[in-house]
């Protein structure tokens, strides 16, 4: 299933795609030569979007959520690419434990934990899932639609103490012989690291820390994505702007006091005046506009469409409400302002864009975020929206010379290389973090 894209392709995506196909071995053995510089995540997703005139990723996810919406057929890849990690990370590992994110009533949320610890347990894994949720005192079973019952247990620490007076190892009060060798987290920390999780320095917690959003920023990402993506542009002889949202960062804002809001404006006007001409260089016939949101976060809150600097200068009380807090209550006061990618894939007749999915280095599966309320130039990770799983006939990595650039494999391909490209800006990302 591929869905329509509703402008002809021809012109720079058409160009762009064909220099994928045409450059394949030597992409593949740059990508290979990275991962003996870079040690990638453990997993990620990332949310590309197609224009047809420009394919670029414009978020990655560290802690990804959307296991359960990947084509069944794609689980034997995801087992492979899991055991290659956690090869590297704990060669010798029995025992795992994942700690989600805290949610009881959220059933698809649940269901992709089910999903990513059956996979995890194909490797050979013993897989228990521990609750940050203070409400969760002893084993709890939840049910699940598809029929899985999922069990939440409460955690707690154990070993030998440290400064914190707390034990080195974390494991499950309800088990006192289960010691994992790894903590794998599906939480992204929006709240900060709870007291629980500090100072394990006896486990592996993967992904680090540092990769959550109390001190990951979008901006710093993409600013590793666009020294990636210039070197990746050099090797095949690209614009690097096809494959790159121009960004800008306002680093003191306050929306409800309506503080750093000309800040605002001036870097969106800025932003504008920059798509604007690369607009005119590609005779693209279309009305340039950024997406503003919350530097750190997900779950699609914080976010709006902007055309015109005014539109933010004349913000009312509730929009400006809407995009002061985020995930967990927290204040927004950095934002990334990020050119605009318009999507023209429909599925179902709804709007569409792709999202793809990662374990270690390798491509595991995919699905469309569709949204039929939503235009082309608007977030589409908002309520309302629904999930189609991208049937991969051949793989992302297999693409097919034989046929044209936008047959499924070669489309599925050019999706596989640039979000193995923000892949890469992720690892390098979290070196950066490492080292400071």
């Amino acid at each position: 299933m591929v869905p329509h894209l509703a402008t002809a392709l021809t012109g720079p995506l058409l160009t762009l795609e064909k220099r994928f196909l045409d450059n394949e071995t030597a992409i593949e053995r740059w990508l290979r030569g990275q991962w003996l510089e870079h040690s990638p995540p453990f997993y990620a997703s990332v949310d590309l979007r197609n224009s047809g005139f420009k394919l670029a990723p414009v978020d990655t996810n560290l802690f990804p959520g959307g296991f359960n919406n990947l084509d069944p057929a794609m689980l034997p890849l995801c087992v492979q690419a899991a055991m290659s990690a956690i090869e590297k990370i704990c060669p010798e590992a029995k025992n795992l434990l994942l700690i989600p994110e805290n949610h009881t009533r959220n059933q698809y949320y649940l269901m992709n934990v089910a999903r990513l610890a059956a996979i995890l347990r194909h490797t050979g894994l013993n897989v228990r899932i521990g609750s940050l949720l203070p409400e969760i005192s002893q084993p709890t079973p939840l049910s699940l639609p598809d029929g899985q019952t999922l069990t939440l247990e409460p955690l707690r620490r154990f070993g030998s103490t440290g400064t914190d007076g707390l034990g080195r190892r974390l494991g499950l009060a309800s088990d006192t012989g289960f010691d994992p060798c790894a903590i794998l987290l599906n939480n992204d920390l929006s709240a900060g690291v709870p007291p629980i999780l500090a100072n394990l320095h006896e486990q592996f917690v993967i992904p680090p820390l540092s990769a959550g959003w109390h001190t990951r920023r979008k901006s710093q990402h993409f600013a590793a994505y666009r020294r990636i993506a210039r070197e990746f542009a050099a090797l095949i002889g690209i614009d690097p702007w096809l494959i790159d949202p121009e960004f800008a960062v306002c680093g003191k804002i306050d929306f409800q006091q309506r503080a750093g809001i000309e800040c605002l404006a001036e870097n969106i006007d800025k932003l504008l005046h920059h798509i604007r001409v690369k607009y005119r260089e590609y005779a693209i016939d279309a009305t340039p506009f950024v997406v503003v949101k919350a530097d750190a976060g997900t779950y699609g809150m914080g976010i709006m469409t902007v055309k015109d600097a005014s539109e933010v200068r004349e913000l009312s009380r509730r929009q400006r409400n809407k995009m002061a807090v985020v995930k967990e209550g927290l204040q927004v006061t950095e934002v990334i302002i990020q050119e605009g990618v318009p999507t023209f894939e429909t599925v179902d007749e709804g709007v569409a864009e792709p999202v793809v999915y990662m374990i270690d280095r390798y491509v595991v599966g995919g699905f469309y975020r569709v949204h039929t309320q939503r235009g082309v130039d608007e977030n589409l990770n908002a309520p309302g929206m629904h999930f189609k799983p991208l049937a991969f006939e051949t793989g992302c990595t297999l693409p097919d010379t034989t046929q044209n650039p936008d047959a499924p494999p070669n489309r599925f391909y050019a999706y596989g290389v640039i979000a193995r490209l923000a892949l890469l800006a992720a690892a390098c990302e979290l070196e950066e973090y490492g080292e400071a």
